[in-house]
């Protein structure tokens, strides 16, 4: 590692040296290359054929491009080196605003491999259905995509997290009455042919292609011999197959169509938000370290995101090392359950520690959250957290009974669930304040989050143990010298699986956000999140054909 300047005649790394605003800067210039999809020969195709780029088309269709809440940009990052790189899993996902209206859009990216899907692209589209299914939001599919990466249907095929998967999310969306719309803007072939055919609307730009199988399949199937255009083009499925409800002949005319058709949808009521904090978001930069060693007190973070003197604390004196609070974001009232971050004192005079839940926190956090679903409230979740606490004491208190209602509770909430990870999401912390698999709407992570079972530290010492174990058992020994090259071999690769970027690329995580975005980013999700249901979708008997 290069040694960056020296403290006190000690020598510092980068690392030592890094920053949370430095290490959000260099995790910013990494998303901006994500964007960039599969390169300029990529985007050079793309205007060769008259089309436009995916995001050029997300800026056309949405009212304001600087508004559009992206989700999964890291997706696939680093997982397929046996394909190369595949930026953002080939598709662009996010809410925007299309016509006055918030929408899910869906968008596949043609430069990068000609938007083929990956298990990563899958899962992806599935959070991006699970959402709108969630938050009653109309779902408009921009689709360009060469179908299956044959080289890994096996992964992709046939399970129920895979493609097959949209398909029937497809169908189940429409019977609950969220609109879906889909646009073929170039390639559309094989399976993925039915996702358009399901919306409720469907556009084909003039060049696209629409087919079950394309003109070399079906020679190699049949023996027929037909171009592409009389198979499965605009024009033949506007006018003998009758599939499509509008052609257009550019990018530029089925975008606005869209926005058109989308502008038909009841108008959203517009809310007023309030912009004061009690403290300068900016400030989130020196409150927080990028490696979680630094002490903070959660409530100064809280006041950088907040509206001002809106923050009302639940117990403030009672299981201190959670902060149950109600509060308002941007004039939404929420409860808010998070981490305290410096040492603290219970009211017994025991020292408790940063970022730790015990019993009685668990306790006062799970009364909480029934109270919230109890009023109504959605609730936010921030998570810096180490864990449960654990050791003789903390059994006799019952800290496994005391977690297990925390979890019950987070588990069985009905209310909007939104989870942002400041920093450490370790082992069962993850799991009682909202992390992914407790279905939070969106969770969203700084770029000093860190996700794993436990810390590199703790997990390091027990896997290096457990290996010394295993090499007695089979009659040798470490020396002291092998130890060491274990124990840096070891923390170093969980060191690049707790990286957020690790966990973004697998969709444990919808967003890597800057810090002094964060509430504008809840604001964004909030309107999102506590949306009216759907109502139900058309019913009909069985139709004659």
């Amino acid at each position: 590692m290069t040694r960056a300047a020296k403290k006190n005649g000690s020598p510092q790394t980068h690392d030592e040296l890094a920053t949370l605003r430095s290490t959000t800067e260099q995790v910013m210039s990494e998303e901006t290359h994500l964007r960039e999809g599969g390169g300029e020969a990529g985007h050079a195709r793309q205007r060769k054929l008259g089309r436009l780029s995916v995001r050029q088309r997300i800026d056309h269709l949405i009212d304001h491009p600087s508004s559009f809440l992206e989700i999964g940009l890291w997706s696939a990052w680093k997982m397929y080196p046996q394909a190369g790189a595949v930026p953002a899993a080939g598709v662009v996902i996010g809410v925007g605003t299309i016509s006055g209206r918030r929408c899910m859009i869906v968008a596949n990216d043609a430069t990068v491999k000609a938007g083929a899907f990956f298990p990563a692209t899958c899962k992806k589209v599935l959070r991006a259905q699970k959402i709108a299914a969630r938050c009653n939001l109309p779902l408009v599919y921009l689709v360009d995509s060469a179908g299956v990466y044959l080289p890994m249907q096996d992964e992709i095929f046939p399970d129920e997290d895979d493609f097959g998967r949209i398909f029937r999310n497809n169908a189940v969306l429409s019977a609950m009455g969220v609109p879906q719309y889909a646009a073929i803007m170039g390639n559309c072939v094989a399976g993925g042919a039915y996702l358009p055919v399901l919306c409720d609307k469907l556009l084909m730009t003039s060049g696209s292609e629409l087919y079950l199988a394309g003109p070399a399949l079906v020679k190699a199937a049949t023996g027929q011999v037909v171009d592409a255009e009389e198979l499965g083009g605009a024009t033949m499925h506007a006018r003998i197959s009758g599939t499509i409800d509008f052609e257009e002949p550019s990018d530029e005319a089925c975008l606005e169509r869209l926005r058109s058709l989308v502008d038909l949808l009841p108008a959203e009521t517009q809310s007023v938000t309030s912009a004061l904090t009690a403290r300068d978001p900016q400030d989130l930069y020196d409150l927080v370290s990028h490696d979680g060693r630094t002490p903070y007190d959660m409530r100064d973070v809280l006041a950088c995101i907040v509206d001002v003197s809106s923050m009302s604390e639940y117990k403030a004196e009672y299981g201190k090392s959670l902060i149950c609070a109600y509060a308002a974001v941007g004039g939404q009232k929420v409860g808010i359950v998070a981490n305290q971050r410096h040492p603290i004192k219970s009211a017994q005079g025991q020292l408790q520690i940063g970022g730790v839940i015990y019993d009685d926190s668990a306790d006062k956090a799970a009364r909480f959250v029934m109270d919230c679903n109890q009023t109504g409230l959605p609730i936010l979740f921030f998570q810096d957290v180490l864990g449960f606490m654990v050791g003789r004491e903390a059994e006799q208190h019952g800290i496994i009974r005391s977690g297990a209602k925390l979890v019950n509770a987070v588990s069985n909430s009905t209310v909007p669930k939104i989870t942002v990870i400041v920093g450490g999401s370790f082992g069962a912390g993850n799991y009682a304040l909202c992390g992914k698999a407790f279905d939070p709407v969106f969770i969203f992570a700084w770029p000093s989050a860190r996700y794993a079972v436990m810390g590199a530290e703790q997990a390091t010492g027990t896997l290096v143990t457990l290996r010394q174990r295993q090499a007695e058992r089979e009659g040798t020994k470490f020396s002291d010298e092998e130890l060491d090259k274990l124990r840096q071999r070891t923390i170093a690769d969980y060191q690049s699986q707790t990286d957020i970027r690790y966990g973004a690329a697998r969709g444990w995580v919808d967003a890597i956000i800057e810090p002094h975005t964060t509430r504008q980013v809840l604001m964004d999700a909030l309107a999102v999140a506590t949306r009216p249901a759907p109502k139900g979708g058309l019913r009909m008997g069985v139709l004659q054909v």
